[in-house]
């Protein structure tokens, strides 16, 4: 299969990449980047714990071919932390107890930065179809929902926490 070579920019690096047409962006950055963050789940789109950001837009990575990501900005859950320091939502995350197993959290906090770029002081029901698209099987989603508030009120006060 004849590979196509495509740009992306992932969490502010530029990559010159040869992929195969049929390569999903979930694969590409995980197996190809070492991006290992965005997880596999379901493959088709209903569980979210591949969402990543592209452009800013909150999108299910598995859906999303390599080559039509092709110029695109791309940020992972890699790219959130600055150096020793968490992103807010990473930080409420742990703090609010808002992670158990951590395999839908990537996607979680993801959908989450995508809705706190946007509205900076969402409601419970804003934060609840925010994450409309992503599963958890472990802990409900009230801890999800109150961290995503909390994150929405350090971030209000500039707040970074180092890890």
């Amino acid at each position: 299969m004849k590979k196509h070579a495509i740009q992306l920019n992932v969490n502010g690096t530029d990559y010159d990449l040869l992929v195969a047409p049929n390569r999903t962006l979930t694969q590409t950055l995980r197996e190809d980047l070492g991006l290992t963050g965005t997880k596999h789940g379901c493959g088709v789109g209903d569980c979210g714990s591949c969402t990543v950001l592209i452009n800013g837009a909150p999108v299910n990575s598995c859906l999303v071919l390599a080559i039509q990501a092709d110029g695109s900005k791309i940020t992972t859950i890699e790219g959130l932390a600055e150096g020793n320091l968490l992103h807010p939502l990473q930080t409420s995350f742990i703090e609010k107890g808002a992670i158990q197993c951590g395999f839908c959290t990537p996607g979680m906090i993801m959908s989450s930065k995508a809705l706190l770029d946007h509205n900076d002081c969402p409601t419970s029901q804003e934060i609840r179809e925010a994450l409309s698209g992503n599963l958890c099987r472990c802990t409900g989603y009230q801890k999800i929902v109150e961290a995503v508030s909390d994150a929405a009120e350090n971030i209000s006060r500039g707040g970074r926490k180092e890890s």
